[in-house]
């Protein structure tokens, strides 16, 4: 089993071991690193798809395909040998500015989904072969107020997550406009209100199968950024953080121990992206959380207070009664704990940016 550290990918695995390597999804290309033999360390093994900047990558596990979207014209790429080589899969796929993939079971059948910009959803019952849309995503009421604040000022499905007890059941994240709920395979939705129309992502846990979490940026013409708690499958919802909240303004990466429902570890910065124009400066730091969300511990031991850069991509990999957690940043470092988030290491910096589109570019440092 292959595990990625992407933007818009699968971000908790449970795995059998430690894996020893990493795909990681940069502006260029698919980056594998790997332990180094006889020492502590990592090391870059391997680039794949070196003109692409890839959003996000998932395992579809019944068949072991990889799949890897990609920003601007990127598309959709499948790899059968753990990210090594790939192979374009988009015939179909009309939209190709693809945010986020994800995968599973949708009336007996396997299917692929890739949520794109203009905010559309695209799926394939063949594992990638062909696509089509599920246009009904479309159809709901706010559609004509979804956009995002810089140019080209185009809304986008940032994220979908899959019910992990019933694929039927999806929430796409519309940045910025709306959180929406399908319980038929996604031909059918509705909005969902959590406080905050720039929804980033959702989370849902199969310990808890009535709890969601929605992480939302305060991009809005209201804005309330922050965490957001529903424990009736998005009916109605509490807000755990907000604005000069001490874990950042701007959340967004958020992951669930898959054995420990309430055992939360988020990355957010310190202010939203439209300051980063001018500061340079994002702020980011890791929280942690014992009580579902309730009360947060900043992470520093091994972490600066706050990194300059942006953490773009954070997954959790648990296997036995351990776990680690990788951080990657706008300035191209990868950030490591083996040891639960206690501790952190830098293990490889240096590689092009992992970043949500061009986050990187206001915070990049003249050399």
């Amino acid at each position: 089993m292959a595990i990625a550290l992407t933007h818009g990918g699968t971000t908790v695995y449970t795995t059998s071991s430690r894996s020893e390597e990493v795909l990681i999804g940069t502006r260029e290309g698919v980056m594998i690193i790997g332990r180094t033999e006889g020492v502590t360390g990592w090391s870059l093994v391997h680039n794949a798809l070196p003109d692409h900047h890839i959003s996000s990558i998932i395992e579809e596990p019944e068949s072991g395909l990889l799949f890897a979207g990609a920003f601007g014209d990127g598309s959709v790429h499948a790899s059968a040998d753990n990210g090594r080589t790939w192979e374009l899969r988009d015939n179909g796929l009309t939209l190709k500015d693809v945010y986020t993939v994800a995968a599973g079971r949708v009336n007996g059948t396997v299917r692929v989904f890739a949520g794109v910009e203009p905010a559309s959803l695209f799926y394939s019952d063949d594992l990638g072969l062909n696509w089509a849309e599920l246009p009904n995503l479309r159809s709901v009421p706010s559609v004509d107020d979804w956009y995002f604040p810089g140019p080209p000022h185009i809304g986008h499905l940032k994220h979908l997550s899959l019910d992990p007890a019933d694929s039927n059941t999806m929430y796409a994240s519309i940045e910025v406009g709306a959180l929406l709920k399908s319980t038929d395979g996604g031909q059918n939705w509705q909005e969902l209100s959590t406080g905050d129309v720039d929804t980033h992502r959702t989370v849902l846990h199969p310990g808890k199968p009535d709890r969601v979490f929605c992480v939302c940026g305060g991009g809005g013409s209201s804005p309330n950024p922050g965490v957001f708690l529903s424990e009736n499958r998005g009916e109605t919802w509490e807000q755990l953080t907000g604005t000069d909240h001490p874990i950042g303004d701007y959340p967004d990466l958020l992951v669930a121990h898959p054995q420990d429902p309430d055992l939360l570890f988020i990355s957010a910065a310190h202010h939203s992206p439209g300051d980063w124009r001018t500061s340079h400066y994002a702020g980011s730091r890791i929280s942690r959380s014992a009580d579902g969300g309730r009360t947060w511990d900043i992470i520093s031991s091994g972490l600066p207070d706050r990194l300059q850069a942006s953490i773009e991509a954070m997954i959790l990999e648990a296997y036995g009664d351990s776990f680690s957690l990788f951080a990657a940043t706008t300035s191209g470092e990868v950030w490591n704990s083996d040891d639960g988030g206690d501790n952190w290491s830098m293990i490889v910096d240096g590689l092009p940016p992992v970043s949500k589109k061009g986050h990187y570019v206001p915070l990049a440092v003249p050399a």
